[in-house]
C-alpha cells in the first residue's frame, strides 16, 4: 500500500491530508546499461582533459603575462 491508501484506510491521522506532496509516489529512475555508462564516463574524461589543457594554457598565459612579455 502507497501512502494515500494507508490514509484512506485511516492508517494515518488526519494532519497528512494539509500536505498533498506526502502522497506523492516517488519517481523511478530508469536505469542505463552498461554501455551507456562507459560512453558517459568517457565523455566525462574527455571534457576533464579539454578543460585540463585550458587550465594550463591559460597557465602558462598568466605566467607570460606576469614575466611582463605582454605587447602591449
Amino acid at each position: 500500500m502507497n501512502s494515500k491508501e494507508l490514509f484512506e484506510n485511516d492508517c494515518f491521522p488526519l494532519f497528512w491530508l494539509e500536505d498533498e506532496e506526502r502522497f506523492e509516489e516517488p519517481q523511478v529512475v530508469p536505469r542505463k546499461d552498461l554501455t551507456t555508462l562507459l560512453a558517459e564516463l568517457e565523455d566525462i574524461k574527455n571534457r576533464i582533459d579539454e578543460i585540463s589543457a585550458k587550465e594550463w594554457h591559460l597557465a602558462k598565459l598568466w605566467k607570460f603575462h606576469k614575466a611582463n612579455f605582454t605587447t602591449h
